[in-house]
């Protein structure tokens, strides 16, 4: 790989860009806090220790859900890595992700993160391809699941029927596609025929305004094709406990937010118990499914300001005391996407003085 790109990708790493994110996300926080602050009685909070566990239990979720990922690179990796370094790449892989578009999600520095670590450049590419397979199997299974449990009208039935309830729709259906269709993609670079992406890269690279890094994309294609043949002789069970640790991730991403609105039920003294059947639980985890696939087709960083505005309302039947939803989304972010811009921003500087100055040096 071209030092000029890595060290163009790695500048993309700048703690200065956390700025963006947490700004957007808090600012619209703050500004539907203070447009329904009137409508939250606060005199109703009554934080106990049964909705402190709860909250302990949302915490766990979220270390479920990094200990799958750090898993998974472990095996896709064959033991290569030690796991101080995939905690490293998943944390740096976390922070990417936060400042860059949902559509992009980090994956063009995960790429680097592996490399630097110490795998080929080629091996560092099909992992990453592998990872993203797995992420979106997991959603091309899981959405149409849903629709299955769920009709179309109870998962949006939060909005009146109108523009923004079939906005919403096609966002998730496109989103869907789009993640359907790189599912297929990738399944069939990696399990049928591993020459299609290496091809696709050196077909790409002799464009005349990518030649001048041509002799490096076919070095990573020819490195990727091998790592392919290696990943595709793999056996059933090294995929099945791949996947295995993607659905632990992504299952435990998700109910983090189950367990904030139990602890917060609790805290109001408001407990319905039609709200803790099963349904329900699975309502809030398909809706934020939907939530996540719509974040596909936006360009905010880590999908700041969709999220936060599109919570409030999508996510308000579970939550029976007008306006305690902002507070629930103030705690779901909070444990799900600002620690990550914390921890990278502390993470980061280290590792680019590492692998950013010296290549500038050179």
């Amino acid at each position: 790989m071209d030092e000029s790109v890595n060290s163009k990708e790695l500048r993309k790493l700048n703690p200065v860009r956390i700025i963006l994110p947490a700004v957007l996300g808090l600012g619209i926080i703050v500004i539907l806090f203070y447009r329904d602050y009137n409508k939250i009685d606060f005199n109703l909070l009554n934080f106990t220790l049964l909705s402190g566990l709860f909250l302990f239990f949302a915490v766990l979720m979220v270390v479920f859900r990094d200990l799958g990922y750090i898993l998974r690179i472990r095996i896709l990796s064959s033991g290569e890595l030690t796991w101080i370094q995939c905690l490293k790449i998943v944390f740096l892989w976390e922070f990417g992700s936060a400042i860059t578009p949902s559509a992009i999600g980090g994956t063009a520095l995960a790429t680097i993160f592996l490399w630097k670590e110490g795998l080929s450049i080629g091996k560092s590419t099909s992992i990453v391809l592998s990872t993203s397979f797995l992420d979106e199997l997991y959603f091309s299974l899981m959405f149409p699941f849903m629709f299955i449990i769920f009709s179309k009208t109870e998962l949006f039935n939060t909005f009146e029927k109108g523009s923004i309830y079939n906005n919403l729709f096609l966002f998730a259906i496109s989103g869907y596609s789009l993640k359907l269709l790189w599912t297929l993609l990738v399944g069939y670079s990696l399990f049928i025929n591993p020459k299609f992406f290496a091809e696709f890269v050196k077909k790409l690279f002799k464009l005349r305004f990518l030649k001048k890094w041509k002799n490096q994309a076919e070095k990573m294609a020819i490195d990727f094709e091998i790592a392919n043949k290696e990943l595709k002789s793999k056996s059933l069970l090294f995929w099945v406990k791949s996947f295995s640790a993607t659905f632990i991730s992504w299952t435990g991403r998700y109910f983090v937010l189950n367990f904030i609105f139990v602890a917060l039920i609790l805290s109001t003294n408001s407990v319905s118990g039609d709200f803790l059947e099963v349904k329900e639980h699975l309502m809030i985890f398909a809706r934020q499914l939907i939530m996540w696939i719509m974040m596909i087709v936006l360009p905010s960083p880590g999908g700041s300001g969709f999220v936060e505005t599109i919570f409030a309302g999508y996510m308000a039947d579970f939550v029976p005391i007008a306006g305690f939803s902002i507070v629930a989304a103030l705690i779901w972010r909070l444990l799900t996407y600002y620690p990550y811009l914390i921890i990278g921003s502390i993470i980061a500087p280290t590792w680019i003085s590492k692998n950013l100055r010296k290549n500038i040096k050179k």
